[in-house]
């Protein structure tokens, strides 16, 4: 069963290596759409791509439909961008799919939950992350154009998983044979999904927001054709509040069980501190999301800021620090 999870981790990478080309490819093929529709007067752009409700601004987290076809492309895409979005879309659910393959065969041969060490722990969070973005994929098609950046997020992370994080299959170490292994680990490796899935509408986020203020150079012009900047923001928005609060019981939930394995609470662990540091940023942007006055694009500044700090907690500490949280299987 180990061999055949890396086999299928193996064919889950080609899966969303073969999606992320066909979003290029998709994006590449609607290029002379989208000149034409920018070259059209303003009359004639409304006519043909705005969406119907005459608004793009959704709850915190879209009802189903609310979000239009938004963007400088008309809403027809060419006959090659159309297929080759429908092949993204379905080497995603195949690669997602086989994502699931390799943590169940991985957690059957090891016999436990498959989140032991680091290794495994990428895979979840991705997989978490690859779950959610189709959950939104089906529920508004139009936010499909975000698959490029989401499916290059996820050959990144489980390229570096197969190729520095590999671990073979190992027993728990005594430090996480405790029930609190399932309630904590899960609850980080869940949020941490939804945070890292969150990333993607923040960074797209600023690039839309410049293109929408005349910026054609690069890379605002790759968001010509994804959501609108409102729709984007309040997506960001809409993920890291319902995460936030996951995140938070899982912070709490370590500090309990560390109680109980260490005999105290905190201890300025590494991986405690950057836990800390990861939950200060995020509730800075709850914070500054709430608060007029500060510029959106702070605020997604923000977020982005968070994601980053989630990733030095999950590759730096475990490589360049030494503490009680060193079992990730890599030093």
């Amino acid at each position: 069963m180990a061999a055949l999870s890396d086999q299928l981790l193996v064919f889950t990478i080609l899966g969303y290596l073969i999606a992320m080309i066909s979003h290029a490819a998709s994006y590449a093929f609607s290029g002379k759409g989208a000149v034409a529709a920018i070259s059209r007067p303003a009359r004639q752009l409304v006519t043909v791509g705005a969406g119907e409700s005459g608004s793009d601004a959704p709850a915190a987290v879209p009802p189903s439909g609310s979000v239009p076809p938004t963007g400088d492309v008309p809403a027809r895409s060419t006959g090659r961008a159309a297929i080759a979005a429908r092949i993204a879309m379905v080497a995603t659910v195949l690669a997602t799919a086989l994502h699931l393959g390799a943590l169940v065969t991985r957690g059957v041969a090891a016999d436990r939950l498959p989140w032991g060490n680091m290794y495994e722990f990428v895979l979840t969070v991705t997989f978490v992350g690859a779950a959610g973005w189709l959950y939104l994929l089906f529920r508004w098609p139009s936010v499909r154009q975000l698959g490029l950046v989401l499916t290059l997020v996820m050959v990144l992370l489980l390229g570096i998983a197969g190729l520095v994080l590999y671990t073979p299959v190992v027993p728990l170490v005594p430090a996480l044979n405790s029930y609190w292994f399932e309630i904590h680990v899960t609850t980080i490796v869940f949020s941490s999904g939804i945070l890292l899935l969150a990333f993607v509408p923040a960074a797209m986020y600023l690039m839309r927001a410049g293109y929408e203020s005349g910026k054609r150079s690069f890379p605002y012009v790759l968001a010509r054709r994804s959501p609108s900047a409102v729709t984007l923001e309040r997506l960001t928005f809409g993920l890291n509040a319902f995460a936030f609060p996951i995140f938070t019981f899982a912070v709490i939930a370590g500090a309990v069980w560390a109680e109980a394995a260490w005999g105290r609470a905190w201890g300025w662990d590494p991986k405690e501190t950057w836990a800390f540091i990861s939950w200060v940023v995020y509730a800075g942007y709850l914070h500054a999301r709430a608060t007029p006055s500060v510029k959106r694009n702070v605020v997604a500044w923000i977020s982005i800021l968070g994601f980053l700090t989630m990733l030095m907690n999950l590759f730096g500490v475990n490589f360049f620090f030494t503490g009680l949280h060193s079992y990730a299987g890599v030093n």
